[in-house]
């Protein structure tokens, strides 16, 4: 696009970006120039100039994708606002108005479509003139733009991007001003860019074995029933399961919590809830127990990924979508609908690459207290991380065996202090002060309801009032000091996660799940290796731009296989 060129626009240079539902496009350049354009001519142009996009949410990048553009990096106006003032909405007017120093609570509201004018009615906003204003008198995006009356014409949608531009430049300052350090605008690129891979996540989908998935559930709740009463005989048939161990032949409603306590009464085993860790530790010494933990097992599956899961969720293609997000809030994580994220291990093995392809699986290791190292800059800790198990040099330092130091670690990120747990906490503080006292700072803000900052940016603000008892306060102090190590953690895995789709490209390779700290690739069987090699060079690039000093290392378990089932679980 030599129009940009002209205004002086570079690799990595902020350009506006606006998509309508209809494709119509307009980009703006620094200064406030602009024009229409298309889909091809975005596309063009980010092979040739390779700009940021600045786009106002996931929404344009989904645009692009349906019309066949995909992008390399973006701006995402809703992502980085998360990121600098913390919570969820991320919507235009919000944004606009957090940055602009107006109160959230004058936004304007959406208001209810209005039916057509008459006579003795004036035009709204959104149906006023192409040229006027997006800002109101009061400052404020005006609600008939903000709600999606800036697509109505294409001066109006060039406006929009000239705005979006306007916008990003304003947070990219904001983020200047939370550190000396380049980590919050380098953490804001690559959680927008996270936002173009989550639009791409959702079009591709993760290939599903529709064979594979049948047997599996055949395997664990019976065949795809005929009818609703084959559905029902069905079921009576895994409850009978469970309910032939009951004493005195006993038939409660194994749905109902209460039920089943009676049940379990009955039988000798007195539990104040039914949870299924608390039954846990009397599988080998009740059979009843036993089949009714397997029961739950499989009445999950039928009720939540049963066969009527796979005809909502499986196309034709053989692909399992659902619509992803780039931040779940305080924690930042990546989620996905559809069962994506929640689903059943052993629905794994229908989880099968396509013929002429192969999975990469990567999984990072240990990725919490090697987070914590870097965060904190601990010289002890910083050293275990040298270790490819960072347990055993730990146990060492505190002078016990790996599964007390492991303990020991997670009781330090989540505020154990009673129990073993707690003993071990106390070692912790000897051997990792400065860790520690990292740790300690946040949870003594969060008490305060004082609003923390992840490593990278993020806001974490914190709830609660003057009447909390010890119990709220204590538990916001535990929540507080393990936000900072899982919003850091998410935030390097998203830095992975979008180093590895820009670099695999080349190779064919496009990430088909992102699942808490592991990653699951697709491409083409003859790169595979090349595919593995890729993705653990992506981590050391990653580890070296988001921990510059070098002295944490990171670490992931990668392996290529046909099937995720094939890969080692945790």
């Amino acid at each position: 696009m030599t129009w940009l060129r002209q205004r002086g626009a570079g690799r990595g240079d902020l350009v506006g970006l606006a998509v309508a539902p209809d494709g119509t496009t307009a980009v703006a350049a620094a200064g406030g120039d602009g024009r229409m354009t298309s889909l091809g001519e975005v596309a063009m142009a980010d092979d040739e100039i390779r700009p940021r996009w600045v786009t106002w949410s996931q929404e344009t990048a989904q645009w692009l994708v349906a019309g066949g553009a995909r992008v390399a990096t973006c701006w995402d106006v809703a992502a980085v606002h998360r990121l600098v003032f913390g919570g969820w909405r991320a919507d235009p007017g919000w944004a606009w108005a957090h940055l602009h120093g107006l109160a959230p609570d004058g936004v304007p509201t959406e208001a209810p479509e209005a039916g057509p004018p008459d006579l003795f009615s004036e035009p709204d906003e959104a149906r006023a003139g192409a040229d006027d204003d997006p800002v109101g008198a009061d400052g404020y995006l005006r609600a008939g733009w903000a709600r999606g009356g800036w697509a109505a014409a294409p001066a109006r949608i060039l406006r929009w991007a000239q705005l979006a531009l306007e916008t990003a430049e304003l947070q990219r300052a904001a983020l200047g001003r939370l550190s000396e350090t380049p980590i919050p605008v380098a953490t804001a690129r690559s959680e927008s860019t996270a936002e173009l891979l989550c639009a791409e996540l959702s079009s591709d989908g993760l290939p599903l074995d529709l064979a594979a998935a049948e047997r599996v559930l055949t395997g664990i709740i019976g065949p795809r029933p005929r009818d609703e009463v084959h559905a029902a005989a069905m079921r009576a048939a895994r409850d009978a399961e469970v309910l032939r161990h009951a004493p005195g032949g006993m038939t409660v409603d194994l749905r109902s919590p209460v039920q089943v306590r009676s049940l379990l009464a009955a039988a000798g085993i007195d539990v104040p809830d039914t949870r299924a860790w608390r039954l846990e530790q009397f599988r080998e010494s009740s059979p009843l127990i036993a089949a009714l933990l397997e029961w739950r097992k499989a009445e999950r599956i039928a009720t939540t990924y049963g066969y009527a899961w796979l005809d909502e969720h499986l196309d034709g293609d053989g692909r399992l979508r659902g619509s992803w997000t780039g931040s779940d809030g305080a924690a930042g994580r990546m989620t996905a609908s559809s069962g994506l994220h929640n689903m059943p291990a052993a629905m794994r093995q229908a989880v099968i690459a396509a013929p002429g392809h192969a999975l990469v699986r990567a999984d990072l290791g240990q990725i919490e207290p090697r987070v914590l190292a870097a965060v904190t800059g601990d010289p002890a800790l910083a050293a275990a991380t040298a270790a490819d198990d960072l347990y055993l040099p730990v146990a060492s330092q505190l002078g016990v065996d790996r599964p007390t130091a492991k303990v020991a670690m997670i009781s330090a990120m989540y505020g154990q202090t009673t129990g073993h747990g707690g003993q071990a906490l106390r070692r912790m503080r000897a051997a990792y002060p400065v860790a520690m006292a990292y740790l300690d700072t946040a949870d003594r803000s969060a008490r305060a309801r004082r609003e923390l900052r992840t490593y990278g940016g993020r806001r974490i603000p914190m709830s609660g009032g003057p009447g909390d008892s010890p119990a709220q306060v204590a538990a916001r102090g535990r929540y507080g000091r393990n936000a900072l190590i899982q919003g850091a953690a998410a935030e390097l895995f998203k830095m992975w996660a979008v180093t590895v789709r820009a670099r695999g490209l080349p190779l064919g390779a496009r990430i088909v799940l992102c699942l808490h700290d592991e990653l699951l690739v697709h491409g083409p069987a003859g790169q595979a290796e090349a595919m593995a090699r890729l993705v653990g060079e992506c981590l050391t690039e990653t580890a070296r731009r988001w921990s510059p000093d070098g002295r944490v290392r990171f670490t992931a378990d990668i392996s290529i296989v046909r099937s995720w089932a094939d890969a080692k679980l945790e």
